[in-house]
């Protein structure tokens, strides 16, 4: 791990199965299953359109250089909201993960720098995220970065799939 550095890019078609790798370690991190086959797919599909709809997401591939070439250690998934106050888009971070044995390595922080610089790009106003309850490490991290803990604002879900997700009337 010694003098190796991170570099952070827009990860392309080919970074599939990289990108899924890393999805698949976030949710082993986190206890939780990863996506289904058909949810890969998906995943895929809207990353990187091929039938002219446009694209869902933005990915973004955190690697270590060093002399045995690059490889992947990180990846970022982002998306735009809308702020009718500011009257800015908002990029919205929906993952950004380290694998656990290459933190402290300086790549949270080259992919948080690469998505601040892509909110300046697109004119946003703000970076908006959330973070899990335990995880301290994280929220320490985005505290070191600058990040504010928003308190007054309640996150709530409604999962498509479940019974009564759609209420007409």
């Amino acid at each position: 791990m010694e003098n190796e550095r991170a570099v952070v890019r827009r990860a392309g078609r080919e970074d599939a199965e990289t990108l899924l790798g890393l999805i698949q370690a976030l949710a082993d991190y986190e206890q939780l299953p990863g996506p289904e086959p058909a949810a890969r797919e998906r995943l895929v599909a809207h990353g990187w359109p091929t039938d002219g709809e446009p694209r869902r997401f933005s990915a973004w591939i955190a690697e270590l250089t060093g002399a045995h070439g690059p490889h992947a250690v990180g990846y970022a998934i982002t998306f735009e909201t809308y702020s009718t106050f500011l009257a800015r888009p908002t990029l919205y971070i929906e993952d950004l993960f380290v694998l656990p044995d290459r933190r402290r390595a300086g790549v949270g922080n080259a992919l948080f720098a690469r998505l601040v610089e892509e909110a300046r790009e697109r004119g946003c106003g703000r970076i908006e995220w959330v973070v899990l309850d335990w995880n301290t490490s994280a929220q320490q991290f985005y505290q070191r970065l600058g990040a504010r803990h928003l308190t007054e604002w309640q996150t709530y879900r409604l999962q498509m799939e479940s019974e009564g997700a759609v209420a007409s009337d």
